[in-house]
């Protein structure tokens, strides 16, 4: 058997592709076969940390000056490249992250299209001017960049998760040391590769590899970081949050434990394929993903019939194979996560009528594939109604009313997305109103949002501080300066 050589894949530094000081390296591997790696990968240290921000420090201030159509035209050209090379990263995403292959070319497609649109976008930044008493005096604001931005970004969609935090830190004349997930590096130095082809000036994107726990706090801690951009775990997300100085901006995008509501007066087929969608798409690895169906009582077992129905359909395996929607979890301790709340779920009481179990014969045995789960008589008490799971497993809860289910939604630590299923105007609207979430959603999933639309959680879901995507997700990148002339 002919062996393949595996690429080692470099740190982009000072518009330069060069090797840890570390000297040392790790690689990452296809979750749906963990024999096939990827790539290899540098195990960045501390000083590979301090040269990536000192050196976005020192381009800052020629950057800020360039050219808003310049930054657009750099951004529109690292769009061209990434559609030009569409399928091929599409491929590599697919083996890297294990999502499937039309979810993957979708993904590589939206983060072409984030950069067009903050392209665009990033041009029609403006001020305010104020009227005043002195005939001879104009007060006006600016909106200018904040400095070196880092970038912080998790495994599961690590395409366009990074795109909508770079974009727009560039177009608003930030420079960025960036870090990806360790268990997806390559999607990140494809998107780095991208800008650097397209022409963006040396220094203004840095990118580094490794492990969190090496350089973690270094990429946030240091002096001149004068933001961080993170979306993870809230765990993490609140370590980084007390490690910053109190001058340095953060922006987090945090876990969730999103509901759907089914009423009695809801579409049964619409709300079993929307639970199906949302709770088991991406493996069930997504941060508005469904994690909890709160169902009214009086539809409650005719809704789990279809629900395990439309289950019972979902092909598992490799995201290359055709017809098939639930792909690998993306790594072991993933795995072994939900396997653990799978178990816990046994062990207090919620009753397991679908899936549940690791798939460990051919032609599973060499990724980290598990069945989609569904649990029964959940009660607000137990751990998997309460704790973000993140991965393909949904907890069906029981209530006799309207008032109990927004009770029961709200009543956890987060409040990142949520959805209804109902025909009723009324409760459609208050729903919207009622509901504890920064993403609200009536007939249609938990997942997705829009690129021009706002994006983020209350409660532990986010800092709330500023939002992500749409025009509003500028704002994090520039400060307001006020401006008094006399004359």
């Amino acid at each position: 058997m002919l062996s393949v050589k595996v690429e080692t894949f470099k740190n982009y530094i000072g518009g330069q592709f060069e090797e840890s000081k570390s000297n040392k390296t790790f690689e990452s591997v296809n979750p749906a076969n963990i024999e096939d790696v990827v790539g290899i990968f540098q195990a960045s240290n501390e000083e590979d940390v301090k040269k990536a921000i000192d050196t976005a420090d020192k381009a800052f201030s020629s950057w800020k000056k360039t050219p808003p159509s310049k930054k657009a035209a750099i951004l529109n050209k690292a769009a061209e490249i990434l559609e030009a090379n569409l399928e091929k990263i599409a491929h590599e995403l697919t083996r890297e992250e294990g999502k499937t292959y039309g979810d993957a070319k979708n993904e590589v497609a939206r983060s072409a299209q984030t950069f067009r649109y903050y392209a665009v976008e990033g041009q029609s930044i403006t001020g305010e001017t104020f009227p005043n008493d002195d005939y001879h005096m104009k007060v006006s604001t600016v909106r200018e960049p904040l400095g070196v931005i880092s970038v912080i970004t998790p495994w599961n969609f690590p395409l366009s998760i990074p795109a909508r935090k770079i974009a727009p830190a560039l177009i608003t004349g930030n420079t960025v040391v960036f870090k990806p997930s360790s268990d997806t590096p390559l999607m990140g130095y494809r998107i780095v590769e991208a800008l650097h082809l397209a022409g963006l000036p040396a220094g203004v994107i840095n990118f580094i590899t490794g492990s969190a726990r090496e350089i973690g706090d270094q990429i946030v801690e240091h002096p001149a970081i004068k933001a961080v951009t993170f979306t993870g775990s809230t765990a993490a997300g609140e370590h980084i949050h007390q490690r910053v100085s109190f001058t340095t901006r953060t922006q987090m995008e945090l876990g969730g434990k999103n509901p759907l509501i089914v009423m009695e007066d809801a579409d049964l087929d619409l709300a079993a394929t929307l639970t199906v969608n949302g709770g088991f798409s991406l493996s069930g690895q997504a941060c508005t993903g469904t994690s909890r169906v709160i169902v009214l009582k009086g539809v409650k077992e005719l809704f789990i019939q279809k629900l395990i129905e439309k289950a019972k359909t979902l092909k598992i395996g490799n995201g290359f194979e055709e017809g098939v929607k639930i792909g690998p979890l993306a790594n072991q301790k993933q795995l072994k996560n939900i396997l653990h709340y799978i178990g816990v779920g046994k062990q207090e009481g919620a009753t397991l009528v679908f899936g549940g179990k690791q798939l460990t014969t051919a032609p599973y045995e060499k990724g980290y594939f598990v069945q989609p789960t569904i649990f029964t008589n959940v009660n607000a008490t137990m751990t998997v109604a309460n704790e973000e799971i993140f991965g393909p497993v949904i907890a069906i809860m029981e209530v006799d009313s309207y008032d109990e289910a927004i009770q029961l939604a709200n009543e956890v630590e987060y409040g990142l997305s949520a959805s209804i299923v109902t025909n009723s105007l009324k409760i459609a609207h208050e729903f919207t109103k009622d509901i504890q979430a920064g993403t609200v959603k009536v007939n249609r999933t938990t997942t997705g949002n829009l690129m021009n639309a706002p994006f983020g959680g209350y409660k532990k879901s986010s800092t709330s501080t500023f939002r992500e995507s749409g025009r509003v997700g500028l704002e994090f990148f520039t400060q307001t300066k006020t401006v008094y002339v006399g004359y």
